[in-house]
């Protein structure tokens, strides 16, 4: 690492006053196959929160993985779960071993947690989305640490998060945290997977997240306990840095690893937040927290309006519907290639998208009625979350 490296990444962490933190913990350090839940790894995490939150008021969020790891080991399970009954019936068993581990550890640091379990449900609805944050503000407000993990007992594919990495993106935009740290079983991103060879090296300065770094993460082997992979981590890290937070992703299983990070130390692999600037919550609310229902995919022109002009969607530049969905719906917005660029509310069902596509605005008040909104997706709703050149080669920009 250059002298030059290690100072921007220095500057970037200790130029920052941190507010509020997410901390994501992994699998790969909480729990053990053989040992069950790694108790001395808690202790030694919550009192780097507890430490931090006393002498610099940094009030902390925790987003937590290995319930399932932690129920394994109590009912004997040599492998993995494979059925989502067994693997619920785990989370049932391992939760509250967990939840007991992390109240231990905090009470003997003089905190309190309290247990937050999320679906994917509580961020599609906006009502539950915010009813949800406003649980974590009142906790914080009392100097609670909230302890945050999937609700894997009832959670089914339909509305599964995927893998708390996810979750904890999403954790980071709901509570508008200053940074994310991912913890993991790795000392950050490698070139190589380092568990293989010998010349792998850790990346430790990442500003873009393109598809070619997606790539190689996806070789790099992590948290043989748990479900998301180095790739989880990096997509994970792209959301959050694209909102214009830092992302930082280092090893859990140090014992000062909290700490070394907020002392600018050498650690792990630090993703930039990009120059866009912070986007609203709600535009991040619909980008990534709702799923889409269907695709609409536009011309040429419209992904230029969209995306350079900041325009809302007009039924004259909409080539195709994918899928079925209705007025108020979550939809992804893709150009001629395929390539998602936006996500949206759509003010239109898929009935009305695929009767109008193409039309101009007298047109469609003729053919739909006068009552249907002129924009497909109106501007306030939509939020561009690929960055990527418009057709003519201009940088987009975010509504």
């Amino acid at each position: 690492m250059s002298s030059e490296t290690k100072t921007h990444r220095a500057s970037v962490l200790l130029s920052r006053k941190f507010r509020r933190i997410v901390v994501k913990i992994g699998s790969g350090v909480l729990a053990d196959a053989e040992a069950g839940l790694r108790v001395p790894h808690i202790r030694a995490l919550a009192g780097q929160v507890a430490r931090a939150w006393e002498e610099r008021g940094i009030a902390f969020v925790v987003v937590t993985s290995g319930a399932v790891a932690a129920g394994r080991k109590k009912m004997g399970m040599a492998e993995k779960p494979r059925t989502m009954t067994l693997k619920q019936a785990a989370a049932a068993v391992g939760q509250t071993s967990l939840m007991y581990a992390y109240e231990r550890a905090f009470e003997r640091r003089g905190r309190k947690v309290g247990q937050l379990l999320l679906t994917h449900e509580d961020f599609e609805s906006r009502e539950r989305y915010n009813n949800a944050r406003n649980t974590v503000e009142a906790l914080l407000s009392r100097g609670i640490v909230p302890i945050i993990n999937e609700n894997d007992t009832v959670a089914t594919e339909e509305i599964r998060l995927g893998d708390n990495d996810h979750l904890a993106a999403l954790v980071t935009q709901m509570i508008g945290a200053d940074l994310l740290i991912l913890l993991t079983d790795n000392e950050g991103v490698f070139t190589r997977d380092p568990h293989r060879f010998a010349d792998a090296q850790r990346i430790p300065v990442i500003g873009t997240i393109d598809e070619e770094l997606l790539r190689v993460a996806s070789t790099l082997r992590t948290q043989a306990m748990g479900t998301g992979g180095m790739a989880s981590k990096l997509l994970a890290a792209r959301v959050v840095s694209e909102s214009g937070t830092p992302v930082v992703i280092g090893s859990g299983l140090v014992r000062r690893s909290i700490d070394d990070i907020l002392a600018g130390k050498e650690v792990g692999t630090l993703v930039l937040p990009t120059d866009r600037g912070r986007r609203s919550s709600r535009k991040m609310w619909i980008a990534y927290a709702r799923h889409p229902h269907g695709t609409i995919v536009v011309d040429d022109g419209a992904v230029r309006v969209l995306r350079d002009g900041g325009k809302s969607l007009l039924p004259a530049g909409v080539v195709s519907v994918q899928g079925r969905f209705r007025r108020g719906d979550a939809v992804s917005i893709s150009d001629l290639n395929g390539q998602e660029f936006a996500r949206g509310i759509t003010a239109w069902s898929s009935k009305q998208v695929e009767r109008g596509r193409g039309k101009k605005s007298h047109e469609v008040r003729s053919l739909l009625g006068e009552g249907t909104p002129m924009e497909v997706v109106h501007r306030d709703d939509l939020m561009i979350i690929n960055p990527h050149k418009s057709p003519e080669g201009r940088k987009g920009a975010d509504p």
